[in-house]
Formats: C-alpha cells, structure tokens, sequence
C-alpha cells in the first residue's frame, strides 16, 4: 500500500492472539501481512482435525475463484472445521485463484496446529476456525496500515474522507458482492480513492454495521495519513491519494465547501448519509413508458414462473437469466435437426450459437417428456446458484408459446455415456483421463452435499448426465430432480419415485427413502462404468454390474473386468482403489456407505486403509440348478444358504491402498 515510503502495521486482537506493533516497509510485489493465529485450540499433527483442515482447504482454494468467495464446512465435532475464503470484488479470477493458492499454504506454513486462524492479502481473505462463524460479524479491527506521509490539510481531507466512505458502506451494503469502490476530489490534481468490502455472508445490516466501525476507527489510527487499510474479520477498508483499484470506481460528489468544516476530526465519521446522491430521482413519464413497455413482460413471466414456493431472494437471480424464444430460435436455426447434439429422457438437446458468440446447448422440453414447470423451476434456480469447476453451468431459461427451454454451456465432447460406451470412442478415454473423471466427480458431488451453502440431493447421477470439456474435465448436468435440504436436513421421504433404475439406492427405489447416501450409491454404479466401460444395463439377462464386479472381487480376478480397450496402460493400485470405492458407496445399508469427504480422502490419499466391502446392494448369483439369489433371499423368498459365500467372503481382507508413485 505504502509503496516505497515506510508505513505503521499494527495488529490489535484478543489475548489469546499474539499482539504486536511494528514499522515496516511493504512493497507492492510483498502484499501479505502478518497472519493472525489463536494459540488457545491446538491441533496434532495427522490428526482428524488435520485431515478435515486439509479438505477445506483444498476445497475452497478449488471453489473460490469461481465467484470469488466461497465458504465450507467438513468433518463432525470435535474435529469439524468451518473455512471463508473471499477475494477482492474488482480482481480476475485469475488473481484470485493465485492469491487462493498462495493464502491457503501461507496459513498453514504460519499458523501451524492452531484450530483457528486467518491470513490477509490484497487480493484476498482467508480464515478458518474450529466453530461456526458464518453470518456472524466480527468488526473489531484486527490489523491496521496507515502511511507515514500526512495530507496538507488534515481537516478538509477528513471531511471529504468521511463522506466517501459513508457513501461506499451504504452501496456494499446493498449489493449482493458486499464491495464497493470510489472516488471524490480533494484538492487540484488530487483525488481520494475508497474501497470498502465485507464477507458475502453477512446481512446488509450487519456488513453496514461492520463497515461503520472500520470507518469509525480511522481518527484513532491513521488520522491524516495519505493512505490506510483497516481489516476486522468480517469487512475491512481502505482508502488512497492514488488509484489502486482495477473496477471503474463510483464518483462520489464532493460535499460543499461551508465556511466551518467538522470541529473535530471525530464527527465526519459519524453520518453515514452525509453528501449522499438522491437514489429515489424520478424518471421523465415518456422515458418511464418506454421502459415499462421493455420489462413489463419480463417482469410478470418472471411472477409467473416463481409463483409458489420459491423464496423472495430467487427473483433476482432468475431475471437476468430470461430469453426471448426469438433469440433461441436464431440461434439455433429454428431448432432446425442439424443442429441437434441428441435426445435426451425429457427432449431434444440442440447446439447454439449467442449473438455475442458464446456456444451454448439448448434443452428443448417435450410436452410429454413428465418434467414439468415445478421441475425447471427447481433446476433453474439451483443451478444458477451453484458455481463450481464440476457442475455444469446454467446460461438462460425460456418459458414463451408453451415452450420450456434451458440454456447451458455447450461442453464440446459431449456426454459421459457418449464417449465411454461408444468403441471407438473410449479409446480417447485412457486411464488418466477416466481416473481425473472419476475425481471431477466426486469433487462435484461434494460441493453439492457438503460445501455449497444449500445441500443438495442429485437423485438421478448417471453417465448420461455427467458432461465433459474441451480437456475431458466431467461437469455434473440435469439438476430437474434435484431436492435441497436446509440447515442440519440429511434425509427426506417422497412418494414420487424418478430417476433412473440401476443407479437407483435401494432405499428410494423401494421406499421413496433419499438421502445424501443415495448420491453415493449411484457414484459407486459411476465408477464400476468407466473402469469396466459397460453399462450397468448390459446386464438385464445376468444380473447388474455390481454383481458381476462383486464375482471377481471376490474370486481374486478383480483385473480381469477392466475395459479391455485400456490394453495394459492403467495404474493397478489406482484401478483397484477405484473398484474398492465402487463397491464401499454400493452397500446395502445406506450407513455403510461412505460419505463424498470420506470419498475423497480415499481418492486424495496416497496410502489409506479401506473398510472391508459386503455383497452389493441387488447382488444377483445364479446358481448351476438356475435359482437367482437377490440380496440373501431366493426367488421363493426363503433364506439362502450363506455357507457357499463365507470362504469368499473371508477371502477379502482389509484392503491398505499404497502408491509407489504418487500422482
């Protein structure tokens, strides 16, 4: 901030942190300061805490740059972690994904073992701590700079200083980045530029709130100064004689020179109206006619599609992803058959082409395909919620003539089950690219369950639905069915029963039973796919794939189901690990299945000891005389002879999965 010249750094927190003052020099290519580490909670190394510390971690550095902010919470008490990582609302994804990288290694190098710490950059914001905190606005300063050169006249910069930044708090305050930036003059060729930003969890009162006491702070701390940042854990500010911002900044007028400025440095500070433009100016009526008669249409399309049960704060998100029919219909030549990429359960899917040159696939729903306005609805506003490198991204929607139109990104390579159970095709599918398949996967699936801020069930994960990139990256599709669960939610019920069979758990397909655990199951029917490259429908006459899998797993023959066009070019232990996962997320019992984060560490971990997998949930075996033994019960529902499975059972030992070769 400081440039070449020397500024204060302080840092001011409780007791249990460690306090300091100290001068320094910072240069522009040295924009980290000194990290804030609560000695009070500890953690041991290759703990549990650890583990989960980790997967945070790497969860939010992997997530953030998205949008720029991103929050995630692992693991259960004792050893639960709850992690914010923000960047700066005017700098690249780019950047932020640099300052994400950099911020997430630079905690740990600095805070080792400590429960609870944070980090600042410039470019962004990283804490993490062994309690919820979210929401929750912490604004006592924890850290401030202030440059060592004063401004010429004090008095008159305070003034315009305080009106600059009581404007910029009230915008932050009121737009969904929590981020705002300006500018006002000060003197001739002079300038002041401001930058305020709270953490995009907390409310409009509470980040106004926040914002306010930073700026109530800067008379303490940097009175005069020419420029200063002050950080709380939940906002901070900063302002400077010079631009140093990358947004184009918001002009703030400069109040009128009176002949008596404040008569004390304090009371600028305190009005956060002062000088602010009159947001509430009406429009000229010809000029407001025009623009009814632009969005009046869009406006009640928009009531249209929300009317029910969809909260108040969705009706921004869905506006500003409305076309007209007349737009989609030029870009994809009248929904003409050349531009057609497939047919999908609920209807054709054509490729498209935006006015300003984005490719984009356009979902035509059929009149009879059974998803309805409630299932758009819900994949509408899911999805436009849900940003993550693994999710497919949701570009528009269109609801006009008694057409219902969804609009995605185009991923140039199509569908999973295009490419895989296509012969020629799944040569282009090695196994470095199916195993990056299988993470990208399961990545998706744990930002849905565990680090988005709704937790989401899929409820129809299969290959069909599992889109890929220019580079073979998987993207998870088709949110229609999808059901979210609020606060501690795991588990719901329904009577409607919709997926797909072969991927469906045991307990939705009998009982309508659904659950975090049902996702899981079909991840494991996933998996068996790509190694095997079958489908689980090939089986119809000889049982599942599963059960298929379960034969050789336990006759010792596991090698003989790999897809035979891999040839010999596949890492055993990493084929094996993935066949173990497979068959751990397809027990019977829900409980029994691991979790997406356990998921995770297994794929992530490079030595890690496995549970033992039991017979697969709708095991078939035919036995010599023709009798079908489904999940331990004959045909005539008696109970079936256990005997004949013990010793290949015992034969599958407790499996620990090491790499020589780490990846």
């Amino acid at each position: 901030m400081c440039r070449s010249t020397g500024c204060v750094i302080a840092i001011k927190t409780k007791p249990s942190f460690s306090s300091f003052l100290l001068r320094v020099r910072i240069h522009a290519q040295n924009p980290w300061f000194p990290p804030s580490c609560d000695t009070a909670f500890n953690y041991t190394p290759n703990s549990l805490y650890h583990t989960n510390l980790n997967l945070t971690l790497q969860s939010l550095t992997a997530n953030t740059f998205l949008n720029g902010f991103n929050t995630t919470t692992l693991g259960e008490n004792p050893d639960q972690v709850y992690g914010l990582l923000q960047c700066r609302g005017d700098i690249s994804p780019r950047d932020c994904q640099t300052c994400a990288d950099i911020s997430s290694l630079e905690i740990l190098q600095r805070c080792k073992y400590q429960k609870e710490a944070l980090v600042y950059y410039n470019n962004c914001f990283l804490r993490y701590a062994h309690y919820r905190f979210f929401s929750t606005a912490t604004s006592n300063p924890e850290l401030w700079l202030s440059n060592s050169k004063a401004v010429s006249d004090p008095r008159l910069f305070s003034h315009k200083l305080g009106v600059l930044m009581n404007n910029l708090s009230s915008t932050a305050a009121s737009n969904s980045s929590r981020f705002s930036t300006g500018m006002t003059d000060f003197m001739d060729f002079l300038n002041i530029y401001g930058l305020v930003q709270c953490t995009r969890d907390l409310s409009e009162i509470s980040c106004l709130s926040c914002l306010q006491r930073m700026i109530s702070y800067i008379p303490t701390c940097c009175n005069g100064s020419q420029g200063s940042q002050v950080y709380a854990k939940s906002c901070f500010i900063r302002y400077e004689i010079y631009s140093f911002f990358q947004s184009s900044p918001l002009m703030v007028p400069s109040p009128p020179l009176v002949a008596s400025l404040p008569p004390d440095r304090n009371s600028t500070f305190g009005t956060p109206t002062e000088g602010a433009t009159n947001r509430k100016g009406k429009l000229p009526f010809s000029f407001s006619a025009i623009i009814c008669e632009n969005i009046c249409k869009r406006v009640f399309k928009l009531y249209l599609f929300l009317l029910g049960d969809r909260e108040q704060e969705d009706v921004g998100t869905v506006e500003s992803l409305i076309f007209d029919l007349s737009t989609l219909k030029a870009a994809t030549g009248d929904f003409s058959d050349s531009h057609k990429l497939g047919q999908g359960g609920f209807g054709p899917v054509y490729k498209g082409e935006l006015s300003d040159g984005r490719q984009v696939a356009v979902k035509r729903l059929s009149h009879t395909s059974g998803q309805g306005l409630e299932e758009l609805k819900t994949e509408v506003v899911l999805v436009a919620k849900l940003l993550h490198r693994n999710l497919v991204s949701l570009v528009g929607f269109c609801l006009e003539r008694e057409e219902k139109l969804l609009v995605y990104e185009l991923l140039p390579n199509g569908s999973l089950d295009q490419t895989l159970f296509d012969e020629s095709k799944s040569l282009l599918l090695d196994w470095d690219i199916r195993y990056r398949i299988i993470v990208g996967i399961a990545k998706g699936l744990l930002y849905l369950h565990h680090d988005s801020q709704i937790r989401i069930i899929h409820r129809d994960l299969k290959a069909s639905n599992i889109l890929l990139d220019e580079d073979m990256n998987p993207k998870i599709s088709d949110f229609g069915l999808a059901r979210l669960f609020r606060g501690s939610q795991t588990q719901a019920n329904t009577n409607r029963i919709a997926g797909t069979y072969g991927y469906m758990a045991p307990e939705y397909a009998k009982n309508g039973h659904f659950s975090t655990k049902s996702d899981v199951f079909s991840f494991g029917v996933l998996i068996l796919e790509i190694v095997t490259g079958r489908k689980n429908s090939d089986f119809q006459d000889t049982g599942n794939l599963q059960s298929f899998v379960w034969h050789h797993w336990t006759d010792g023959t596991t090698i003989e189901i790999m897809d035979k066009t891999l040839g010999d070019q596949w890492l055993e232990s990493e084929a094996l690990k993935c066949i173990h996962i497979g068959l751990l997320c397809l027990q019977q019992d829900a409980s029994n299945r691991p979790t997406m984060t356990e998921v995770m560490l297994m794929l992530s971990s490079y030595t890690f000891t496995c549970p033992v997998p039991s017979q697969p949930a709708f095991y078939v075996k035919t036995s010599n005389a023709g009798t079908d033994v489904i999940n331990g019960s004959t045909n005539n529902g008696s109970e079936v002879d256990r005997s004949s499975m013990k010793s290949s059972e015992q034969s599958v030992n407790e499996v620990t999965i090491s790499e020589l070769e780490p990846r």
